[in-house]
């Protein structure tokens, strides 16, 4: 059976100390439930990373979304589109006709700072956090293709200048490659604008069958993998392997070559990973990657544009809400929705979400959806 997007929503990202969780979920459900229409949820897939117990029940009970199939995920920064990944085959299996997806995450009330690493980790124990491990993904990146500094910031600076646009992203002021940077150093080469915030936020998406609405946007293919053994024999850096095995397996099931893709979002949580995760994807050749934002091609009016809201560094990284928020994002483009940021002509869209931070795993999870809009 086909799955279609029928519709989606989200809130502002950024910091809500005073927005309690359940609030932000219920804003985007109701924003979602609208733009699809009216009929009844029969099912409910919920991701979060540091979300309460039964979270998905704490966020629809106001809303009366009880009574139903109410499943909480967990994959890391992809649980969002891991809830997405299983709505979309409950629909295709024919097991429901009508299904909710919801990310939601509120790290202002868990953290101060940076997300502390897995103590029961190895790689934890000694300190090596996310941003560590990106930075190392960089160094040697760079060691091996002669990526530049001012090839990684312009990830940022590009990413920045799509979120001025973006009413409800977090960082909607554009930077110079000076500032960023100048920007302070988190770990080496990454500079502080160059890694994702500590987001609030929530995203949702209605899917169904086939049904007569000219805006409901066709799932093309959904594909959840996770990460081999990590060891010496990849000669990729951490989770190239992982993204662009899923990628291979998407784009079969829908039936396209990466020079088809009009508009992708992407997991930018660091600027190395917009620039390894496009290698995966086939928009680059290996070691080619960090010429695409420098050159204008993964841009607006570029070739291939990217992260057009902005992406994980400027809209910002509520961890389970991050792959709806993509989707919904991917999903205006499809329809023409997008105002000033829109993609013109666009007509296939890809959303990527990778979830990682598991010792000795090429990434605890990826997930990559192809999507095509009522042309389709």
């Amino acid at each position: 059976m086909n799955v279609y997007v029928y519709g989606v929503g989200t809130t502002s990202f950024g910091k809500h100390p005073d927005v309690p969780l359940a609030k932000l979920a219920e804003d985007a459900v109701l924003e979602a439930l609208l733009d699809a229409g009216p009929g009844a949820i029969e099912a409910a897939y919920v991701g979060t990373v540091f979300g309460p117990f039964g979270s998905g029940q704490r966020a629809l009970r106001r809303l009366g979304l009880l009574g139903i199939p109410i499943v909480n995920v967990e994959n890391a920064c992809a649980s969002g589109s891991t809830a997405f990944h299983e709505a979309f085959w409950s629909i295709r299996t024919g097991r429901f006709k009508r299904v909710l997806a919801l990310g939601l995450e509120h790290l202002t009330s868990r953290f101060d700072g940076p997300i502390a690493p897995e103590a029961t980790d190895a790689e934890g124990r000694s300190g090596l956090s996310l941003p560590a491990l990106y930075a190392m993904s960089a160094a040697r990146y760079m060691a091996c293709h002669g990526l530049t500094d001012r090839q990684l910031a312009a990830v940022t600076v590009k990413n920045r200048q799509h979120a001025s646009t973006n009413e409800r992203a977090q960082f909607r002021t554009p930077v110079t490659l000076e500032q960023v940077l100048s920007s302070p150093m988190i770990a080496d080469p990454l500079t502080l604008l160059q890694c994702c915030p500590l987001s609030d936020g929530a995203a949702a998406a209605v899917l169904g069958a086939r049904r007569d609405n000219p805006r409901d946007v066709a799932v093309l293919s959904c594909v959840l993998r996770s990460g081999h053994l990590w060891d010496y024999r990849s000669k990729h850096v951490w989770g190239q392997d992982l993204v662009s095995t899923t990628a291979a397996q998407a784009y079969k099931h829908a039936g396209i070559t990466p020079d088809e893709i009009d508009v992708l979002e992407v997991h930018d949580a660091f600027t190395i990973g917009e620039i390894v995760t496009l290698e995966a994807l086939g928009l680059a050749a290996l070691g080619e990657g960090g010429r695409l934002a420098e050159s204008g091609v993964t841009a607006l009016g570029g070739t291939h544009p990217v992260n057009p809201s902005g992406g994980l560094i400027s809209r910002g990284h509520p961890l389970g809400a991050t792959g709806l928020a993509q989707l919904a994002e991917i999903v205006g483009q499809l329809r023409g929705d997008q105002s000033t940021r829109q993609v013109q002509n666009a007509r296939i869209g890809l959303v990527e979400t990778m979830g990682g931070g598991v010792s000795g795993i090429d990434g605890n999870a990826c997930v990559i959806t192809v999507l095509s809009g009522a042309a389709q």
